[in-house]
C-alpha cells in the first residue's frame, strides 16, 4: 500500500488496518472469529447497546497487573542496593472512589493534589497516612483538611508553604511530615506544557534554595522533614532527564544528609506511554534498574547511606488500560495540494464526542492509535477523527490508517485513553460527560455513571430542570 503524502513521517500504511498492537491497547483487547472488538471478555457492540456512546471502558485486571508489576520491579531494585522503594498512584491521571480501591489492594500509597482529589481517596478506603498532598496553590482549607485527616506527607511547592503548613499543624498538634518540591531545571524532552521542571514555570522551589528552604523546616517543631521531591514532566521516553534529575538531587540531598536526616527522595514519574507505533514505553523492570543502579551510585560516590525512595506513576499505571468508544457520524474526504504541486485525500471522520472527552490533542497535539469495532478488507484510508465541537482543533486522532469503507453508524475505538481523559472531561458546548465502565472477566460496571441532560441544567438557576425541554446528545 502506497503511503498518503499528508502522513506525517511516523506513521505508515498498515498491511492489516484491523490489528490490535498488544503495546497499545488493553491486555484483555481481542477480537472475535467475526472480528468484532472486545474488552475485558465483552464486545465493544454489546457495551454501547448497554451504555451508549461516548464511553471509556476502563480493564480492570490491566489497571491491577500494572500497578502490581510497577510495586514489584521497584521492590526488587531497591532491595538489591538495600533500601525499600515506595511506589504513589498518581491520582490526577485517573481517579475515582474504585480505581482508589484497586491502588490500596495493589499496596500502592496515592497522591494526591486538591481537596477534591483527596475527598475520593479516602472515599475509596485509602489510609491517609499513605497518602501524598502535592500542589502549587494548595489553600488554608486544603492544608488544614490535610493535616487534620493525617495525610502522611505534603509536598511543599514554595517558600510560603512552610510556614502555613508548620501553622495548620501547630493548630492541630501534630507533627506532619512534608518534602521539598526541587525544580531541577532539568529540560525532559516532551511538550512544553508537559515539562515541568523548567525554571520559567509555576512549580517547586530552584534546586539553588532547597538547602534554605530545609533549614526552614527543620526551624519549626510542627514539621519533619522527610526529603527532596522531583518530577520532570510527563510522557518521556529518554531515560536522560531522570539520571540527570536524580543527579542533581543526589548532590542536594548528600549537603541536606551532612546536617540532618533525610530519610527519602522522591524521583517522581513521568515515564512514557505507547499510544502508537512509533513510541517507545519503557518496561517498569528497565526504569526501576536504572534508578537504582543512579542512587547507588550517587550515595557511594558521595559516602552517605541509601535513602528509601519514592516514584508517582500515574498514566503508566492506568494508559494503557483504557478504550474510548465512539459512534461515527459524517464522513467527508478533503482534496489536498501536496508540497509536490500534487493532490492527495484526507478522510475526514466524525464521531459523537471529540474535546470535551478527550482534551489531550488539543492541548498538547496529542497523538492515539483507533481502531473500527468490526474488521474490514477494504484498503486503508488517511482520515482524521474529529469530534463534534464549534473548534476546527476539535481533533480526537491527528492522523490514521482506517479501512476505506467507514461508515456512518461504525464503532470506532480510541486505544490507551485510560489517563488523562476522563480527568479533562468538560461541558463543552454543554455536552455531557461520558460514563466510566471497568470491565473483567465478561462482566462491566460504572465506575462513573454518564451525565444527563438534566445534570447539566441542574446547576443553572435560571430555569427548572423539570421545565426544561428535553434533548438529544
Amino acid at each position: 500500500m502506497s503511503e498518503n503524502p499528508l502522513a506525517p513521517p511516523r506513521l505508515r500504511s498498515p498491511a492489516d488496518a484491523s490489528a490490535l498492537s498488544a503495546r497499545i491497547w488493553p491486555a484483555s483487547a481481542t477480537r472475535t472469529d467475526d472480528g468484532s472488538l472486545v474488552v475485558g471478555g465483552i464486545t465493544a457492540h454489546d457495551l454501547v447497546e448497554q451504555f451508549g456512546t461516548p464511553l471509556y471502558v476502563v480493564d480492570e485486571h490491566d489497571v491491577q497487573s500494572r500497578a502490581v508489576r510497577v510495586r514489584d520491579a521497584f521492590a526488587e531494585a531497591f532491595g538489591r542496593i538495600g533500601t525499600h522503594a515506595h511506589v504513589y498512584y498518581a491520582a490526577k491521571a485517573f481517579l475515582t472512589t474504585q480505581v482508589a480501591a484497586w491502588m490500596a489492594e495493589a499496596d500502592l500509597r496515592v497522591d494526591v493534589c486538591t481537596g477534591g482529589e483527596l475527598a475520593v481517596a479516602l472515599a475509596g478506603g485509602v489510609d491517609p497516612g499513605r497518602l501524598g498532598f502535592h500542589g502549587n496553590d494548595k489553600s488554608d482549607a486544603e492544608i488544614a483538611r490535610a493535616v487534620q485527616v493525617g495525610v502522611g506527607t505534603i509536598v511543599l511547592d514554595s517558600h510560603e508553604e512552610v510556614q502555613r503548613v508548620a501553622d495548620a499543624a501547630a493548630d492541630a498538634g501534630v507533627v506532619q511530615r512534608v518534602r521539598i518540591r526541587i525544580n531541577s531545571g532539568v529540560h525532559a524532552s516532551t511538550h512544553e506544557y508537559l515539562a515541568t521542571a523548567r525554571e520559567d514555570q509555576k512549580f517547586g522551589i530552584p534546586l539553588s534554595e532547597a538547602v534554605q528552604a530545609a533549614e526552614a523546616i527543620r526551624a519549626r517543631p510542627s514539621l519533619a522533614f522527610v526529603g527532596l521531591h522531583s518530577h520532570i514532566g510527563s510522557q518521556i521516553f529518554d531515560e536522560s532527564g531522570f539520571r540527570e534529575a536524580a543527579r542533581r538531587l543526589m548532590d542536594v540531598h548528600a549537603t541536606l544528609v551532612r546536617s540532618g536526616p533525610v530519610p527519602e527522595l522522591n524521583l517522581g514519574g513521568g515515564w512514557g506511554i505507547d499510544y502508537t507505533e512509533a513510541d517507545s514505553a519503557f518496561a517498569p523492570e528497565d526504569i526501576a534498574d536504572a534508578l537504582a543502579t543512579i542512587v547507588a551510585e550517587a550515595c557511594a560516590e558521595r559516602d552517605i547511606p541509601v535513602p528509601e525512595i519514592a516514584v508517582e506513576p500515574g498514566r503508566y499505571i492506568v494508559g494503557p488500560a483504557g478504550v474510548t468508544l465512539y459512534r461515527v457520524g459524517t464522513i467527508k474526504p478533503v482534496q489536498l495540494e501536496t508540497d509536490d504541486g500534487g493532490s492527495a485525500t484526507r478522510t475526514y471522520v466524525s464521531v459523537d464526542g471529540g474535546m470535551s472527552d478527550n482534551a489531550r490533542p488539543a492541548l498538547y497535539g496529542a497523538d492515539y492509535t483507533a481502531r473500527l469495532a468490526r474488521t474490514s478488507d477494504a484498503s486503508p484510508v488517511l482520515t482524521r477523527v474529529v469530534g463534534k465541537h464549534c473548534e476546527s482543533g476539535d481533533i480526537v486522532v491527528h492522523d490514521e490508517y482506517l479501512p476505506g469503507d467507514v461508515r456512518r453508524g461504525d464503532l470506532l475505538a480510541v486505544a490507551a485513553t485510560g489517563a488523562y481523559c476522563w480527568s479533562l472531561a468538560s461541558n463543552y458546548n454543554h455536552v455531557g460527560r461520558p460514563p466510566v465502565v471497568a470491565v473483567a472477566d465478561g462482566r462491566a460496571r460504572i465506575l462513573v455513571r454518564g451525565e444527563s441532560v438534566d445534570d447539566l441544567l441542574a446547576r443553572d438557576t435560571g430555569v427548572s430542570p423539570a421545565a426544561a425541554p428535553g434533548a438529544v446528545r
